[in-house]
């Protein structure tokens, strides 16, 4: 298994109080549209300005491109900043490192 399933395993076993994205659309905490994008000939899109600001992200940024499925039909993307996964995987191997050193 490789450490990005792992970690991704480890997310989804947590036990979660509340969903992402509320029934009511009163309180949708976490979801939001940050804009429409436009996929080319090349299959490529252009971020919009806007959320490029928010996230800080910079030309040459390396952006992780997570699929999620929905009875087995892939059904959404999401992007991660590649450095916020090295921080995960940190967290992630910090006891097992800390075991190995106890030894």
């Amino acid at each position: 298994m490789s450490v990005f399933s792992y970690i991704l395993r480890t997310m989804n076993t947590e036990k979660k109080t509340e969903p992402c994205c509320p029934a009511s659309t009163e309180d949708l905490g976490c979801c939001h549209i940050e804009g429409v994008v436009h996929v080319d000939s090349r299959g490529q899109i252009v971020l919009p300005k806007g959320l490029r600001d928010k996230m800080k992200i910079s030309e040459g940024d390396r952006l992780i491109v997570i699929s999620m499925r929905e009875k087995g039909v892939l059904s959404s993307i999401s992007l991660m900043k590649a450095d916020k996964l090295d921080g995960m995987v940190k967290v992630a191997l910090k006891p097992i490192m800390e075991g190995l050193t106890e030894d």
